[in-house]
């Protein structure tokens, strides 16, 4: 590689994890979206994808906008036959490793085994409820594979990001894909998007709520505050009535008026908001007059 070529960064991902990084490239051929490219990482030598330039406004969404290394170079036909090898010897690792736990009785499933592609080391994760003294199987592996091993545990939402394929959306699932980082996903997000409230179907392949919940949530909340909450009375050109309900993307409230009618009417067409239902508890009346300036546990607010 000439060393007069100017240096370009590059976003990269990288690993098993689909972990992605700022790498520096000098070079003539230039990296396109989607070539294959041989990194040095802080791991060792590995395999990587192109996902574009690095430019400012791409790196501000990256976790560290610190350089993760250097593009060596593209991949050769040897390269791609040593990557086949490569996941060759991930599943034999797999079926030792896997074998070896069972015969420690260790309380852990092995998930996933990732071996680097320039041999450096291999990674196996893991899941398990507790913490797992796991240095006796590091020891077998280290001498049944003479590598350096790294025993890594992950969580149910990591296991799916590493083996999970395709969504019920039928495309492949986003942890796989674009996600570095997951949302925290509540139920108050898939009833504000009126979505059914069964579990089976609004969790995703690792049994958590499904990440997507999260991307137009922000929306809602927005819509959602421009509209009169329900219970409230509103009055437009039909006459004085109640809110019953919302229908937050077209910005529009469901009005029942007094003669028994229920009108879809746009947020626009409201006239005023005479006042919002009440939610909030009555205090309690003391049983007996207090003769002396005491807090009392009944009188205090919630």
């Amino acid at each position: 590689m000439s060393t007069d070529q100017p240096i370009d960064q590059y976003i990269v991902r990288y690993g098993a994890s689909r972990l992605l990084g700022v790498f520096s490239y000098r070079g003539r051929e230039q990296p396109r979206r989607g070539n294959d490219v041989i990194v040095r990482t802080k791991r060792g030598n590995e395999w990587g994808e192109v996902l574009g330039p690095a430019t400012p406004q791409a790196i501000s969404f990256l976790k560290s906008p610190e350089p993760e290394g250097k593009i060596q170079r593209f991949p050769t036909a040897e390269d791609y036959t040593a990557r086949d090898d490569c996941r060759l010897r991930e599943q034999k690792a797999f079926e030792g490793c896997a074998k070896m736990i069972a015969e420690r009785k260790m309380q852990m499933q092995l998930v996933d085994v990732e071996q680097l592609f320039g041999g450096e080391r291999a990674i196996f994760y893991f899941v398990a409820e507790k913490r797992v003294d796991f240095r006796d199987l590091v020891k077998a592996l280290a001498k049944t594979y003479a590598l350096r091993i790294e025993m890594r545990q992950i969580g149910i939402r990591d296991e799916a990001a590493l083996l999970a394929d395709y969504g019920d959306c039928g495309k492949p699932v986003c942890c796989n894909t674009h996600l570095t980082e997951m949302p925290p996903v509540s139920m108050k997000m898939a009833k504000v998007q009126k979505a059914t409230l069964d579990p089976n179907k609004i969790s995703g392949r690792c049994g958590r709520l499904k990440c997507c919940l999260r991307y137009e949530y922000d929306t809602y909340e927005e819509f959602r505050r421009e509209l009169p909450k329900i219970g409230a009375e509103v009055v437009t050109r039909e006459g004085q009535g109640k809110v019953i309900g919302q229908e937050i993307l077209s910005k529009q409230v469901i009005i029942a008026y007094e003669d028994r009618r229920r009108v879809t009417t746009p947020v626009h067409e409201v006239i005023s908001v005479l006042k919002a239902k009440n939610t909030r508890k009555p205090d309690r009346k003391p049983k007996e007059q207090a003769t002396t300036e005491t807090t009392r546990p009944d009188d205090t607010e919630s």
